[in-house]
């Protein structure tokens, strides 16, 4: 795979595994607190992805947000990613 790194943020806690059983190179937020990393404000989370190289994963619209206005990479899964991918399966139906 790529050199891509992912972040997962403590809500979807988890994804993290899933994904490196895929190949990916991915963290937990949850994970990285447990270690001893100081990533308890949204704040210390973005810094650390940017930090790192990371891609942040959030379902937080103000990290999202923070991300976006210092050209951060991220993706964001707020309700309206998660009614677009609603309609997709209603329209497989």
């Amino acid at each position: 795979m790529s050199n891509l790194k992912i972040l997962i943020d403590e809500m979807d806690d988890g994804w993290d595994e899933k994904l490196n059983n895929l190949g990916f190179d991915a963290y937990s937020v949850k994970k990285l607190r447990a270690e001893g990393k100081k990533l308890r404000t949204d704040y210390s989370v973005i810094n650390y992805a940017r930090e790192n190289d990371m891609i942040l994963v959030t379902r937080d619209t103000e990290s999202g947000q923070a991300c976006e206005e210092n050209q951060l990479p991220y993706i964001l899964l707020d309700n309206e990613e998660i009614f677009k991918i609603l309609l997709d399966k209603i329209n497989q139906i």
